[in-house]
């Protein structure tokens, strides 16, 4: 184990598992170096079905250059009607080639565009909307451009194999584990601070959430978004801001919009206001990225504290395997839940072993029952120094979050190839391909996004 790049460390991934040094390189030299599809778990009816009782179209889109959010403003945009009517089961990053699906509420077969660098097969209808999470995990090819020590992969693999608590086998050889971190990605690999736009909001900070939005610029970014932001954070002219930031920031210039409109000094309902005025997703974003900076900080004390990853000990919640995965991927189904106690820590440990059961960590919400034992004194210490509690996440509208568990281990087959370096494996939904590959190139995570 080994200390993280201090970026890493800024989102509560504070260790790499691994004690090798990383091959280095970079991703996503080319779109093409960075492949994902979606295991699709989502079923429908024929096109031509009853419109009334199947009201969504379903189509798959292999995307290359599109950011899943702009391709569903663009497709929302070229049918003429509300984002709000697009769904999608995954969102996927705008510099790779992607494989997912979409559902279009009221949309017809011949409704939809011809969208550069998008390519469409419509599957057919359904009577609902696809929602986050309506997929069993991903698939990635992924080629590590220019490392410096390739042949280090091997070793980092033996590794991450020992970390993830499987027997030596054979077939087993190169299947792996990673503590089961959200990426960076998921707080914004340039400029990491939607996790503090999520706090301010749990904690009631409507101008606080904001100004964490609009505010804190950062080197990463172009002259002229840190002038924009540094100009904000100094003045609150909400007129003239508008005007400074560039029309790409688009959700920057929806807040200042909607806060140049308020007659006079914005109370804390009208910097609400501002916020809801951004996509519902976006807005559930928030607040999600906050319980993930918690989950983050929760693992790297657990690894400090050099407790097993791979099986419980006393005190813990696992979750038990999805029977319905597709075959090869561990699934953890969290709404299968049990406590362990001392007399449970056999049995369920042969579980975790086979796959069947995971240790998980809590994404804290309304509902959230911590666990007991020493990862219960791990998790009532993050949300001390957090000043968080789970009373504080009955928020209004998409802010809410009843919380949930999440399964603080991932594991998977990896087929490693040189020549280039190219690394093939499958995660769960919600796992991220970059907690694998952080592993291995052990470098700035711009260099990962």
């Amino acid at each position: 184990m080994r200390p993280a790049h201090p970026t890493e460390q800024a989102v509560g991934m504070e260790y790499y598992v691994s004690d090798a040094d990383g091959v280095g390189g970079h991703l996503r030299e080319d779109d093409e170096h960075f492949r994902v599809r979606e295991l699709e778990r989502f079923e429908t009816e024929p096109v031509d079905s009853n419109v009334d009782a199947y009201p969504h179209l379903v189509f798959r889109a292999t995307l290359s250059g599109w950011d899943t959010n702009d391709f569903a403003s663009r497709l929302s945009d070229a049918l003429g009607i509300s984002r709000e009517r697009v769904n999608w089961a995954g969102t996927k990053d705008k510099y790779a080639v992607t494989t997912q699906l979409f559902s279009v509420y009221g949309a017809d077969l011949e409704d939809l565009p011809d969208i550069d660098g998008a390519e469409i097969e419509v599957l057919g209808r359904a009577g609902r909307s696809l929602e986050f999470g309506d997929l069993a995990g991903n698939e990635f090819e992924l080629v590590v451009s220019e490392p410096d020590e390739p042949d280090l992969a091997a070793e980092i693999t033996d590794e991450l194999h020992d970390f993830g608590g499987l027997e030596t086998d054979g077939d087993d050889a190169t299947s792996i584990g990673v503590p089961n971190f959200f990426g960076q990605q998921r707080f914004g690999s340039r400029r990491p601070v939607t996790h503090e736009v999520g706090l301010e909001i749990v904690r009631g900070d409507w101008e606080g959430a904001v100004m964490a939005y609009l505010g804190n610029p950062t080197d990463a970014e172009p002259e002229d978004t840190q002038a924009a932001r540094s100009f904000v954070e100094e003045t609150r002219d909400w007129d003239d801001a508008l005007e400074r930031f560039p029309n790409r920031l688009r959700y920057e210039r929806s807040l200042c919009h909607g806060l140049a409109e308020v007659d006079g000094e914005p109370e804390p309902a009208e910097y609400r206001a501002a916020l809801e005025r951004l996509p519902s997703n976006l807005q559930r974003l928030f607040v999600h990225a906050a319980q993930s900076y918690a989950f983050n900080l929760m693992l790297s004390e657990r690894l400090e504290r050099g407790l097993a990853f791979d099986e419980p000990i006393a005190g813990d919640v696992v979750c038990f395997a999805d029977t319905d995965a597709p075959e090869g991927l561990e699934l953890p189904d969290t709404d299968r839940l049990q406590r362990v106690d001392e007399r449970r820590v056999r049995s369920v440990s042969r579980h975790c072993e086979r796959g069947r059961a995971f240790v998980t960590a809590p994404l804290v919400g309304t509902e959230t029952e911590l666990a007991d034992g020493e990862q219960g004194a791990i998790e009532r210490a993050v949300l001390d120094e957090l000043d968080l509690e789970p009373a504080d996440f009955d928020l209004p509208g998409e802010f809410y979050s009843s919380g949930t568990r999440r399964a603080i281990l991932v594991r998977t087959d990896l087929a490693l190839e040189q020549d280039p370096l190219t690394l093939e494996f499958a995660l769960p939904k919600g796992s991220y391909a970059t907690v694998v590959l952080r592993e291995f190139l052990k470098v700035d995570p711009v260099q990962l996004g």
